[in-house]
């Protein structure tokens, strides 16, 4: 069961990194002016928001089983509606629906994983699914860059939907079993959204998963720009790219990910966002391909540690019956740190050095700020 729910949470993923490619080109294509093109590649995350809160608001009172085969079944049905899109403002309409039912997967599917895995190896659990998340990462643009300049955009969504719609039907026979468990433990009692911002954990699990999704932001934005600055070609800011793709995969795969069932996950969320810290600031005075390599390389070590830590304190500060809602709100915060990662710099009108030395600075910060204790916030299971 397990393995099919890596499988699910691989294409959720890659159904994400197959836009990143071709979604901007596209809408310029059907004559979308700047503004429209942009709020065309934002519009998916916006949704994609309110789409993991209710798939986790959902997920609790009615169990991940319907919630993951209904997002599935939608989501593929909705990638088939770019075929019929022929002028902007439609597009804006299906990025919008795209982006609300695909939300309802990942809370789903993380809530099922986490009930059906065992508390002393949720660590190693977490690493394993963000193997799965940093391989979508390496497949999905590469796959949808080339195939959409051989055919069409649309044809690329047409694939990824008939994946996703053959994962629905086989969902729907296969999680049964793991439906009925976890019946018993379906809670239908409502918690209150200040709840989990009063308890430290959870609260430094949103925050991480903003903070690790502002970073990518960050580096989308601005890294094809000082990559294009020191006078290199955009083959250079697809390399570095997959670089640190392997090196966080490496991570989460290696024997090394015994250590996020050893090692409190703070002290392990901690060490991540530094490292991503220091990168962006090794990208800032990087003045040479070898040094961008090497700040990738940091960087994907940091994203390697990241992501399990803050997957496996929320499971930590989580019981059961709240935890779909909790995944809910985590991965809202991850895909308002895309949004912000990347608009906000735009807005303060920063540049690339200048862009990337600040979010540098934030990210340490926030470090800092993981391993402080806050006074007034439990820490128990909520």
């Amino acid at each position: 069961m397990k393995s099919f729910i890596y499988v699910i949470i691989f294409f959720s993923f890659f159904d994400l990194f197959t836009q990143l490619p071709v979604m901007s080109t596209y809408a310029e294509s059907l004559g979308a002016s700047a503004f429209l093109t942009g709020l065309a590649v934002g519009m998916y995350s916006l949704s994609n928001t309110f789409g993991n809160i209710i798939s986790g608001f959902l997920t609790d009172r009615k169990g991940p089983f319907m919630i993951l085969v209904i997002g599935l079944l939608t989501t593929g049905v909705s990638l088939t509606l770019y075929n019929l899109v022929d002028d902007p403002t439609f597009l804006l309409v299906v990025r919008f629906i795209h982006g609300l039912v695909a939300g309802f997967i990942v809370p789903a599917a993380f809530t099922f994983l986490a009930n059906a895995t065992e508390q002393e190896k949720r660590g190693k659990g977490s690493a394993i699914s963000g193997a799965f998340v940093g391989i979508a990462a390496i497949i999905g643009p590469a796959f949808s860059g080339i195939l959409a300049s051989r055919t069409s955009v649309p044809f690329v969504f047409n694939i990824t939907a008939s994946f996703m719609l053959i994962l629905g039907v086989l969902a729907f026979f296969l999680l049964k079993t793991a439906k009925a468990k976890k019946e018993e433990t379906v809670s239908s009692k409502r918690i209150p959204i200040s709840v989990f911002f009063n308890n430290i954990g959870t609260l430094k699990a949103f925050s991480g998963a903003f903070f690790l999704m502002f970073s990518q932001g960050v580096i989308a934005y601005l890294l094809p720009l000082k990559v294009q600055s020191l006078g290199f070609d955009s083959r250079v800011s697809g390399t570095l790219m997959s670089v640190f793709g392997i090196v966080a995969v490496l991570v989460f795969i290696l024997p090394t990910n015994r250590i996020f069932d050893k090692v409190a996950p703070i002290k392990t969320l901690a060490l991540g966002i530094s490292l991503m810290g220091i990168s962006q600031i090794l990208i800032s005075q990087a003045d040479s391909s070898t040094l961008l390599y090497l700040a990738m390389i940091c960087y994907g070590c940091g994203f390697g540690f990241l992501f399990p830590s803050v997957n496996s304190l929320l499971i930590d500060s989580t019981t059961v019956e709240i935890r779909g809602k909790a995944y809910g709100y985590f991965y809202a915060f991850f895909s308002l740190g895309v949004v912000l990662g990347s608009s906000l710099l735009g807005w303060l009108s920063l540049g690339i050095t200048s862009g990337f030395i600040f979010t540098g600075f934030v990210l340490l910060c926030f470090a800092g700020f993981t391993i402080i204790p806050i006074k007034n916030k439990t820490s128990q299971h909520i």
